[in-house]
């Protein structure tokens, strides 16, 4: 999706007609994105993926028969380039973590307001979408209390008192995984290195790479295994 600047297409998934009507008038209401489908069921999400074709993907979490995160699994097995979003009124972090295990690349609440939906879709749409602050401060408590995270993250040492594994990382790419993983935006490490945003997002595409990882996430347990980052740095979520 590289240079797109219109026309995302995107599939809307919700068991309940209020939900699937309520993520189209958010949608629709930039051009940026336009609606190929809608869906009420997890089953019915994957028998129209290769009708619709979608770019994107919003998934409600909880439904009858097949729920969101099942789907999203079996929707990443088959189409693994499609972006899906998870759509919930929980902010229970577990429900992060097992979103981003199926394959997820977002994860909105639904009480959010449409100006922050659009603006965080759109970013997912480009490659762009940073993680919270405070999500990434309370992901490395999770990480460092041993609770359940991504199963495509590697395992590794940090925190075991022994060396962190060897990385395939430049000095560079480090650097900006270190910023990335504190929840630092794409223009934020930009103005830290003094490069352009467009450098950046080349650095976190070659990271994603060679790590063979798929998100933010991921990524931030990754610098957290390597020991570049822990739960004691200077980044409690503001207030």
């Amino acid at each position: 999706m590289e240079g797109r600047e219109s026309g995302v297409r995107v599939l809307l998934v919700d068991d309940h007609p209020d939900g699937r009507e309520g993520m189209r008038e958010i949608v629709t209401e930039d051009g940026f994105f336009e609606v190929a489908g809608a869906a009420a069921s997890g089953e019915e999400a994957i028998e129209l993926m290769p009708v619709v074709r979608p770019d994107l993907v919003l998934m409600d979490i909880n439904m009858p028969g097949m729920g969101g995160l099942e789907a999203t699994r079996r929707l990443k097995q088959e189409w693994p380039a499609v972006k899906i979003v998870m759509v919930t009124v929980s902010d229970d972090i577990t429900h992060l973590f097992e979103a981003i295990r199926r394959g997820a690349q977002g994860y909105l609440l639904k009480n959010l307001a449409p100006s922050a939906w659009m603006e965080y879709l759109r970013a997912v749409a480009l490659d762009e979408a940073p993680m919270s602050k405070e999500l990434a401060f309370r992901l490395l408590q999770e990480f460092a209390a041993g609770k359940p995270h991504s199963d495509k993250a590697p395992a590794g040492p940090a925190g075991s008192g022994t060396e962190a594994m060897t990385t395939p990382l430049t000095g560079r790419e480090k650097e900006v995984l270190e910023r990335v993983a504190t929840g630092a935006s794409n223009r934020e490490v930009a103005a830290a290195l003094g490069v352009s945003e467009h450098t950046v997002k080349n650095h976190l595409k070659n990271i994603l790479q060679k790590l063979h990882l798929d998100n933010r996430v991921q990524l931030t347990r990754y610098a957290f295994e390597q020991g570049w980052i822990d739960r004691r740095q200077t980044f409690a979520p503001e207030r």
